[in-house]
């Protein structure tokens, strides 16, 4: 029987402990993708406070594929100094720490790309008003061949590992999707062609760097769409990811729902109106308005804790390498149960670590369970600003101050 504060393997990986700190958009990068100083010390916090492993915020592959002008990005050589002298800073504390690599997809923004947007399928427009492009058979070659060169360098500057975001509506996940991949080429269709970009970067990234450099998937469990992904496909896309050679599957949910996705008690509308500039500065009317819509549009889901533990349980029982669960994971009591009971074979959390980098420790000491209120105040600063607690208020700026 596993048990929390006991080491646990992911390839030739060994964790002290089986609580990873999950990627989480750190908005720690200037608007060329470098990161900036920032960064070092926010990974220091959570490798002394007993993370067993950490998993940076997303990374882009390609400039088509940027969300946030604050987003990280491994495009190039150019940047593999920069993260190799993280991570020699970061060797010292004994404590892996995992790249995780991404492209947009559908939800990148033209106005910060300057370039079309593209996905499995086309699309009128995306969440940000751009036409979605139907990615051309050279263009996924080229997506395929972008996240296998970031694979690359990732190793060059000293990552202990790599995970492939597929899911959350990104790219990846996009051509997973049953429901949002309607192409009728070697691309869609079946689980096989839909995961078919997965598979590829797999191949070309092994010839690069061999067997044994950790390779991670984050992958959608399930989704919010009727006729979506179901229990038994996600087995499936689990099966086909270990023989592609992944090393671990991280179970996550949703392709777009942010509040399906990342689940919160209520909307975080405090958060939108004072944080996010055009939705701060409308008339009182238009707030007033927004205020009484907002928990009509984003539906609150249920359960709020532990939603993806069922389908991460089920996984693991059909794979044999090592499942993380993720989503809602509060408490010490649920963590051991998960572990030593369900069999999954680590955790990780988000929001816990940006309240308390140190939750582990915490954890080791006595405390039974997180501080985080669930607010999502967090997710909707980065937007912005860098990663930070809220803690469901919203500080109140100098204009602020006089306009009252």
């Amino acid at each position: 029987m596993k048990q929390v504060f006991e080491p646990g393997s992911i390839g030739d990986l060994v964790l002290k402990n089986r609580i990873i700190r999950a990627a989480t958009h750190e908005a720690m990068a200037h608007r060329d993708g470098m990161p900036t100083d920032d960064l070092l010390p926010a990974y220091q916090r959570l490798a002394e406070g007993g993370a067993g492993a950490i998993i940076t915020g997303y990374a882009g592959v390609k400039q088509n594929g940027r969300t946030f002008p604050n987003m990280l990005m491994f495009d190039n050589d150019a940047y593999i100094p920069v993260y190799k002298s993280i991570n020699e800073q970061l060797k010292q504390l004994n404590v892996p720490v995992i790249l995780q690599i991404a492209h947009g997809g559908s939800r990148s923004m033209s106005k910060i790309t300057g370039q079309e947007v593209v996905s499995a399928s086309a699309r009128r427009k995306n969440d940000y008003g751009d036409a979605v492009k139907e990615a051309s058979e050279t263009e996924i070659l080229s997506i395929v061949e972008a996240f296998a060169g970031a694979i690359v360098r990732a190793k060059a500057a000293g990552f202990d590992g790599v995970e492939l975001h597929a899911a959350h509506g990104y790219l990846l996940s996009e051509f997973v999707s049953p429901i949002l991949n309607k192409r009728t080429d070697l691309w869609g269709g079946s689980t096989e062609n839909r995961l078919r970009i997965v598979t590829e970067i797999f191949a070309s990234a092994r010839k690069a760097v061999g067997e044994h450099f950790p390779i991670l998937v984050k992958m959608s469990g399930h989704d919010e769409f009727r006729r979506g992904l179901a229990e038994t496909e996600a087995v499936n896309i689990a099966r086909i990811l270990k023989a592609a050679s992944c090393d671990a599957i991280e179970v996550s949910c949703g392709y777009g729902d942010f509040m399906y996705t990342i689940r919160m008690p209520k909307p975080p509308v405090d958060a939108i109106l004072g944080l996010i500039p055009r939705y701060r500065n409308m008339p009182g009317y238009q707030k007033w308005f927004f205020r009484r819509m907002a928990p009509l549009v984003a539906k609150v889901r249920s359960p709020l804790y532990n939603y993806n533990v069922p389908i991460a349980e089920h996984i693991r029982r059909h794979v044999d390498i090592p499942v993380i669960a993720v989503g809602g994971i509060r408490n010490l009591q649920d963590i051991q149960s998960i572990v030593s009971e369900k069999g999954i074979d680590f955790v990780s959390l988000c929001r816990p670590f940006i309240i308390e980098p140190d939750i582990v420790n915490r954890f080791q000491k006595g405390q039974q369970s997180s501080r985080c209120i669930d607010c999502g105040f967090c997710l909707i600063g980065v937007t912005r600003n860098k990663l930070r607690c809220y803690y469901g208020r919203v500080p109140v700026s100098q204009a602020d101050r006089k306009s009252g």
